[in-house]
């Protein structure tokens, strides 16, 4: 069963953005070919300094790996306080408000 992970961490003095789009791109194609890893929504606040994003992954073996190894990526590239949570989906509720796309 498909399940959330949520990611999140201060971003301190930026990207966002364009900018953010340009920095990231190569890191976005590789997120995108992680295993298991079915879509991301990239997130972002610049006015309060944090980004993130909500993933969908196929199952949460595959969730776990993945934020094990991207906080520790995320840490290499010097951010801290990064908080990750992989909750299940309420199919029946979702589908109610228009998550069609998880059938």
């Amino acid at each position: 069963m498909a399940v959330i992970l949520q990611v999140d961490f201060p971003q301190l003095n930026g990207p966002f953005g364009d900018q953010m789009s340009e920095q990231f791109k190569g890191l976005a194609e590789s997120i995108a070919k992680e295993p298991g890893m079915i879509w991301k929504i990239w997130t972002e606040n610049e006015e309060t300094k944090e980004a993130g994003g909500v993933y969908c992954f196929d199952n949460a073996t595959n969730a776990q790996k993945y934020l094990k190894m991207h906080t520790e990526r995320l840490e290499k590239f010097g951010f801290t306080n990064i908080r990750g949570k992989i909750f299940n989906i309420n199919l029946p509720l979702s589908l109610i408000d228009k998550a069609d796309f998880l059938k």
